[in-house]
């Protein structure tokens, strides 16, 4: 018997990032209009253009995709592996080569512990998210243990 494949993503940091992101452009946005006219720094003026005022705007879009990065994560298995993304980066494991799926009391997310002694983190499991960490991780559980009962 197959079991169907899942998907998890992490849910907290998802409320947080996307108001977080456009705060912070906006904040950029409204900053970038109070750069007009000169300024003096230390005996030398400096005089701000609207490339400039371009340039902090651009400034904060870039650091909001940045913050939005932390969306990214997602983690989705099957009977025949598991394929993990965090914010930068992912792993495309077969059950074979793990050989846990741990969620240690003081971490932050879950882990994949490999058969080289190797961890691998799952950001979409995060324990901030709670109960629903807990269940993606029993499940992943579960399709560990179908995999290695064949």
């Amino acid at each position: 018997m197959t079991q169907p494949g899942v998907r998890y993503r992490p849910k907290k940091i998802r409320w947080v990032a996307g108001p977080l992101a456009a705060g912070v452009a906006l904040l950029f946005t409204v900053l970038s209009f109070g750069l007009t006219g000169s300024a003096g720094f230390q005996n030398s003026k400096a005089s701000f253009q609207r490339g400039d005022q371009f340039a902090m705007i651009g400034l904060g879009v870039l650091l909001g995709l940045g913050i939005l990065l932390f969306c990214r994560p997602r983690v989705t298995a099957d009977a025949e592996g598991v394929h993990v993304r965090n914010v930068i980066g992912g792993y495309d494991l077969p059950w074979g080569v793990v050989r846990a799926v741990r969620f240690d009391r003081n971490s932050a997310w879950a882990h994949l512990e490999l058969h080289d002694d190797e961890q691998v983190p799952i950001h979409a499991l995060q324990a901030v998210d709670k109960d629903y960490a807990v269940d993606g991780v029993r499940t992943l559980r579960s399709l560990h243990s179908a995999a290695q009962d064949v």
